[in-house]
């Protein structure tokens, strides 16, 4: 499993005011290049991408993270709820690049390339994967108590 070096965890957690300004327009830009793959947004609830439940959804979602990625046992019970709804929509680990590579661009786009310089989205790119890991063991984990 991968792990988020310790500069790359001070950098995601100085970007947290960052996030907090403008994690729904980053969430909203991210599902609208995750969403150019029709299979992927199928897998969605499109109300609650309309209503923009969905994204303010996961921008809280990435903002507790970015405040907490020192201190993961602070985020078990969101994590838990987290695998629970991708298993129940079919979210398997070869989705998690798809993410990815429409999170990180959207940083950049949100914020400008003087805040989300290379630096800062190597740190979240290693971030990310490092959350990614542990959501795709424990629905790993999942999908065999249901076979």
């Amino acid at each position: 499993m991968r792990t988020a070096s310790a500069q790359a965890r001070e950098i995601v957690k100085a970007t947290a005011p960052a996030i907090e300004k403008h994690g729904l327009e980053i969430t909203t830009a991210m599902y609208a290049r995750l969403f150019e793959n029709a299979a992927v947004k199928d897998m969605f609830d499109q109300a609650a991408q309309e209503s923009g439940e969905q994204p303010k959804r996961l921008a809280g979602a990435i903002l507790a993270y970015a405040k907490n990625i020192d201190k993961l046992a602070n985020l078990g019970s969101a994590v838990q709820r987290m695998v629970a709804r991708h298993v129940e929509t079919g979210v398997k680990a070869e989705h998690y690049p798809l993410v990815a590579e429409a999170l990180l661009p959207a940083i950049r786009e949100v914020l400008g390339a003087e805040v989300a310089t290379d630096e800062v989205l190597a740190a979240w790119g290693e971030a990310y994967w490092m959350l990614a890991d542990i959501l795709i063991a424990a629905e790993a984990e999942e999908y065999a108590k249901a076979a």
